[in-house]
């Protein structure tokens, strides 16, 4: 494996120039790159300063006395909180002299040389051929993107030692040379984390057979003399919590995203279940190892590095979060056939390592398992799923490239302002769409909420003084009709019945359908359609930041009846539904309406039926009446939801020009399915292929 990455890093070097990596332009970008990494290691630094002492670095505390000096006497194992091996226990010995707060401040800092040197390594070992200018800019970027990761954030902020294992592997299998002296850091690395002598195997299958005795050895050797100094914690280690089961928390826990955590959290439980966990196990290690192998054949060896790390993740007994970094080393492999599929298995990687998991799925009965194994799915994926390119397949180098649609003529000449922004003619990938609503929808929340001030209750008394501002202008305009309608409607069982329910139901569903179809079926349209709503609901989010309004239904003293959840209690701000997780004082604009008329816009321009192009202009006049009538918004929040509406498209123009997909010279027919080619037939820019 080290011959492999040595020899493709020296070939990439030589077919770089020394006037690629002078250019101002990579120089600057370079130290772009290494400040934005500064930046963040600085930032997670003061994260663990500010965080109170007894919230941070809790794992050395596991070995603090009563006197604030770290101990050496007692059982390891005392208390379930210490998860290392007895080996790992044992080279902290040393440290048991030293003060709590210099050892914490010397952890800390030591933890961010081991992030800084673990980037440098995994960077030198990028499959080539890579350009000079990749190799540049690669290092600060994977230290940037381990600053922001979940496991490291989570050792820093616990002082774990989970770095060290990592580090020692990539190593041992990238960058030591030697057939012995490969094996010795894998074999360390092991007596730290037992299932890391899977990487063994692959060194033996990878024809380093010395490497893999080596790193049994050296497995072996300090496990010995743990059991030599140590006799009773190593009992207790092996036959009592063999490779850690039962330490650090229950193993049926969310934050435990191994096979074996995932069963128990189903409900299985006893000899069933480990009998299933050992079977999977094994699967999932033999499948990793042989497409270990074959990527390391293949010139790709921090790829098969990663695949076998995710299928450590999976056959440990248990795998916290801070264990769980080999799946961001995944971020290497490449795959799909088409330019536009080729960000999508990284910017997964990174979301899912560097998120929550509660940001990442909604929070539904339905999607709770993904929820629960979001990591372990990620991890198994990347271990026997996804199907990494090789780099001798035609695509590596020249995937088949983007079409896009002819310029359509702008009424202004420099629209849209650059060339990268001419749409594509293609149909995106499915994945990536939902990755991006998912995460703009829970973006959108949050800062949502926080316009409020974090809470209902934060920001309810400047929204209701704005709420009589607004009053006051409707009343000077004559349209103050809320209090009147709503009181009609109130009167009417079934027209009350019906409003309500065209209020809660369709707000999410009419427009998340007219994306689908337009998706399947036109989508240069829906390029088109999706960048709208998009900055629809940013503008949106402006104006709810500036401008916190409470509805007419918060409002004490008008008598407007809360159709949708019943007798307003004013004394509880936070009432009605999603009150703990939306912000209720986001009237201005109106969401509800800005979105049913973008709705009407795009079905009045693409439906080919004028009873098409009726019915979707139905839908925002039902949408105003519904939104006024429930008593959730004023007239005026309609009107800025139109605008709101208006600025978007207006603002697609600008960046896009006109709509691509209309008849005329922007007019293109795609094959079946609106896929593109297979092969490319010429070959292309990687400027016009992304």
């Amino acid at each position: 494996m080290a011959k492999a990455e040595h020899g493709g890093r020296a070939r990439a070097r030589g077919g770089a120039t020394a006037v690629e990596a002078g250019r101002p332009g990579v120089r600057a970008a370079r130290l772009g790159l290494w400040l934005i990494a500064a930046v963040l290691a600085a930032r997670q630094l003061a994260a663990v300063a500010t965080t109170p002492p007894g919230s941070r670095l809790t794992d050395p505390e596991t070995w603090a006395g009563s006197e604030g000096v770290l101990r050496a006497e007692g059982s390891l194992y005392a208390s379930t909180r210490f998860t290392g091996t007895p080996f790992g226990g044992l080279v902290l010995k040393p440290l048991t002299r030293a003060a709590e707060q210099a050892l914490g401040w010397g952890w800390t800092f030591g933890t961010l040389l081991l992030v800084v040197a673990l980037g440098l390594v995994a960077a030198r070992a990028l499959p080539g051929p890579v350009s000079r200018r990749t190799s540049l800019l690669a290092a600060p970027v994977a230290i940037s993107l381990l600053m922001l990761s979940l496991p490291v954030r989570n050792a820093l902020h616990l002082g774990q030692s989970s770095i060290i294992p990592v580090l020692l592997v990539l190593l041992g299998c990238l960058a030591v040379r030697g057939e012995r002296a490969g094996g010795l850091p894998v074999g360390l690395a092991a007596a730290l984390q037992p299932t890391l002598l899977l990487f063994a195997p692959l060194l033996w299958c990878t024809g380093r057979r010395r490497a893999a005795l080596t790193a049994g050895a050296a497995f072996a050797g300090p496990t010995l003399l743990a059991w030599a100094a140590m006799p009773r914690d190593s009992y207790t280690y092996w036959a009592g919590h063999p490779a850690g089961v039962g330490l650090g928390g229950p193993a049926d826990g969310l934050a435990n995203q191994s096979l074996h955590g995932a069963l128990l959290r189903l409900g299985l439980s006893g000899p069933p279940e480990i009998a299933l966990f050992l079977l999977l196990g094994g699967v999932v290690a033999v499948l990793a190892l042989r497409r270990a192998v074959r990527h390391t054949r293949d010139g790709q060896p921090l790829l098969a590095v990663a695949v076998t790390g995710c299928a450590v993740i999976a056959v440990s007994p248990t795998a916290w979060q801070h264990q769980l970094l080999w799946v961001l080393l995944a971020v290497v492999g490449r795959v799909g056939r088409r330019a536009c599929d080729r960000y999508v298995w990284p910017v997964a990687v990174v979301l899912v390592m560097t998120l929550p998991a509660t940001t990442m799925v909604p929070d539904k009965a339905l999607l709770q398992p993904l929820r629960a194994d979001l990591v372990l799915l990620a991890a198994l994926a990347a271990a026997v799923a996804v199907p990494f390119l090789s780099r001798a397949s035609p695509y590596w180098r020249t995937p088949v490239p983007t079409r896009y649609a002819d310029k359509v003529p702008a009424r202004f000449r420099h629209i849209p302002p650059a060339p990268f922004l001419r749409r594509a003619v293609s149909r995106p990938n499915l994945l990536f769409e939902l990755l991006l609503i998912r995460i703009t929808y829970a973006a959108y929340a949050r800062i949502r909420l926080a316009a409020a001030g974090g809470s209902n209750t934060a920001g309810r008394a400047t929204a209701e003084a704005h709420g009589g501002q607004v009053l006051a202008v409707e009343r000077a305009l004559g349209i103050d009709i809320e209090h009147w309608a709503n009181q009609a409607v109130v009167k009417a069982d079934a027209v009350r019945g019906f409003f309500d329910f065209y209020y809660t139901s369709f707000h999410f569903g009419i427009p998340l359908t007219i994306l689908a179809v337009l998706y399947w079926r036109r989508p240069v349209d829906y390029r088109w359609a999706r960048s709208a709503i998009g900055f629809t609901t940013v503008f949106a989010l402006i104006g709810f930041w500036l401008f916190p309004l409470a509805p007419p239904r918060l409002m004490p003293g008008l008598g407007i009846v809360d159709t949708v959840n019943g007798p307003q209690d004013f004394s509880r701000p936070d009432y009605g539904t999603l009150t703990e997780l939306t912000n209720q004082y986001a009237a201005m604009p109106s969401l509800h309406f800005a979105w049913s008329l973008w709705c009407g816009v795009v079905v009045l321009a693409l439906a080919p039926r004028r009873w098409m192009k009726a019915l979707g202009m139905a839908h925002p006049l039902l949408t105003v009446i519904a939104i006024v009538v429930t008593g959730n918004h004023w007239v005026l929040d309609a009107v800025g939801g139109a605008l709101a509406v208006g600025a978007a498209f207006g603002t697609t123009y600008l960046l896009q020009g006109p709509r691509a997909g209309r008849r005329g010279p922007g007019r293109q027919r795609l094959p079946a399915g609106g896929g593109v080619p297979d092969r490319p037939r010429t070959p292309v820019s990687s400027a016009e292929a992304t």
